[in-house]
């Protein structure tokens, strides 16, 4: 492992962090923005799969010990911390192993957390007397978040193809390709 990969890991938990705390201020809640996912699809795009991934993982968890958000009852940090992971993985992934564009690996990955987070609701959340029938748990996660999808399939490709413009080294894939 480098340590590039490392210092961008930290920076994007960093981020991570700071974003949901900068959307709280402007009295938009992170369900809303989904301000943590940015830093996450980041990490997809510009980590190995394994680092990525540990940044969905730790990033929720070093929120909630330094701000306690996001809550731990209902569980949302367990489920989150599925989804982020999935999100970083997934797009790690693809973005390594296809020659699929940002403008479709962005949106599987979108799915594939999303599923991943209905799939937690339903093992995880009964753990925590959490029972939520999953499918209506997503669509509600969904609905609220629809602002903050809108700003991710923004920001991502718009992020992605200005590192593969400026950086072409910096992510792997064919990232510019439409």
């Amino acid at each position: 492992m480098k340590t590039r990969d490392l210092v961008v890991a930290g920076l994007l938990i960093a981020l991570a962090v700071t974003l949901p705390l900068a959307a709280h201020l402007i009295k938009v809640g992170g369900p809303v923005l989904l301000p943590m996912h940015i830093p996450i699809f980041l990490a997809g795009l510009l980590l190995g799969p394994g680092l990525a991934a540990a940044v969905g993982v730790l990033a929720p968890l070093v929120s909630f010990f330094l701000t306690g958000m996001p809550p731990l009852s209902p569980p949302v940090l367990p489920l989150m911390v599925v989804e982020l992971a999935t999100y970083a993985l997934v797009l790690s992934v693809l973005t390594r192993r296809t020659s699929w564009s940002i403008w479709l690996t962005l949106p599987v990955a979108m799915l594939a957390g999303r599923v991943a987070l209905g799939l937690a609701a339903a093992v995880i959340g009964p753990l925590f007397g959490f029972h939520v029938n999953p499918v209506f748990y997503v669509y509600g996660a969904l609905v609220q978040g629809l602002p903050g999808l809108a700003l991710q399939l923004i920001i991502i490709p718009l992020v992605a193809l200005q590192l593969r413009r400026s950086h072409p080294a910096v992510i792997a894939g064919d990232m510019a390709k439409p």
